[in-house]
């Protein structure tokens, strides 16, 4: 399964626990989405599917890895952790391909506290990923005692204990309401980073195009370190030292222990991902964040550079 390096653990560990082998492409340096062209060149007869991450809920080239997926007969299975909301080509991501996962962790743009969604358009997919999400019975607990169910059930296959449970779901419900409103607001805060970081040695990873509305999950600058004396994580330092909290999204994977000596990655193998994960930064951006509180960040950020200005 062909899949990029620049994302969280969980997406080729998935990989891995199916017996796959994870095979990985490079990024788009303007978007940090994997590059299609990439995929491309690394399709064989033994590929079977995609996995293309929305990075920051910023859409992929869906039509470009579309288009791969019908030439060479592949699933294309999408990693949406980042991007409940938004939408490629007028679509809303987890309505393009047959499958499409969600993440609703306590950082996502709406939470359950932990867990997640699939979304698939085919009914029978559906009803299997139903039955393995609950030990393979054949009816949930719903159908078992609702007034309409019965008691009875059947083992059909070895399934899993991955469902959600009712307070999860319950939260998750009220956050779907609010939904669009949070996605509306960060991207209220992704315009005024736009524009306040304007003119700063980094380049803007934001994501807005004509064909694409992005969910704004992360805000990630990659910095000109060509142009500074301190490395990203000295960057980093200094405007926590300054109460403004920054993350990393993300270590490329090809980078960590586990990849580089199972599979036999090297740090060159995808120079965009390695470049990315020694500069990318993430400011913070979240719906109760106030214009205040996101002129600092900038602020901060603005000061920090021009004091390590080489």
């Amino acid at each position: 399964m062909i899949t990029t390096p620049y994302t969280f653990a969980a997406t080729a560990n998935t990989i891995i626990h199916t017996g796959a082998r994870p095979v990985f492409a490079d990024i788009d340096p303007a978007s940090l989405n994997i590059d299609p062209e990439e995929i491309a060149a690394r399709i064989t007869e033994r590929t079977k599917a995609v996995i293309p991450v929305h990075f920051g809920g910023i859409p992929c080239d869906m039509d470009r890895i579309g288009s791969l997926a019908t030439e060479y007969g592949l699933t294309v299975i999408e990693d949406a952790a980042h991007a409940l909301g938004a939408s490629y080509g007028g679509k809303m991501i987890g309505s393009i391909s047959p499958f499409t996962a969600f993440s609703f962790y306590a950082t996502k743009n709406i939470t359950t506290g932990e867990g997640g969604m699939l979304t698939t358009n085919d009914s029978e997919l559906a009803d299997m990923v139903r039955v393995l999400s609950l030990h393979g019975m054949s009816s949930d607990a719903w159908k078992r005692y609702s007034r309409e169910g019965h008691s009875y059930y059947e083992v059909v296959v070895p399934g899993f204990k991955y469902n959600m449970f009712d307070i999860q779901a319950a939260i998750g419900c009220v956050q779907l309401g609010r939904e669009s409103q949070m996605r509306e607001r960060r991207s209220e805060i992704a315009a005024m980073y736009g524009s306040m970081l304007a003119g700063l040695p980094l380049a803007r990873i934001d994501g807005s195009r004509d064909d694409r509305e992005p969910a704004h999950h992360l805000y990630v600058v990659v910095l000109d370190l060509d142009s500074l004396s301190v490395s990203r994580d000295q960057v980093a330092q200094a405007m926590e030292s300054l109460n403004v909290g920054v993350s990393v999204h993300f270590r490329s994977l090809h980078l960590h222990p586990y990849y580089r000596e199972t599979f036999g990655f090297a740090p060159g193998d995808f120079p965009n991902a390695l470049k990315a994960a020694d500069a990318a930064l993430s400011l913070p951006i979240y719906p109760s964040m106030s214009d205040d509180d996101a002129a600092v960040a900038a602020t901060v950020l603005k000061s920090v550079l021009e004091r390590f200005s080489s």
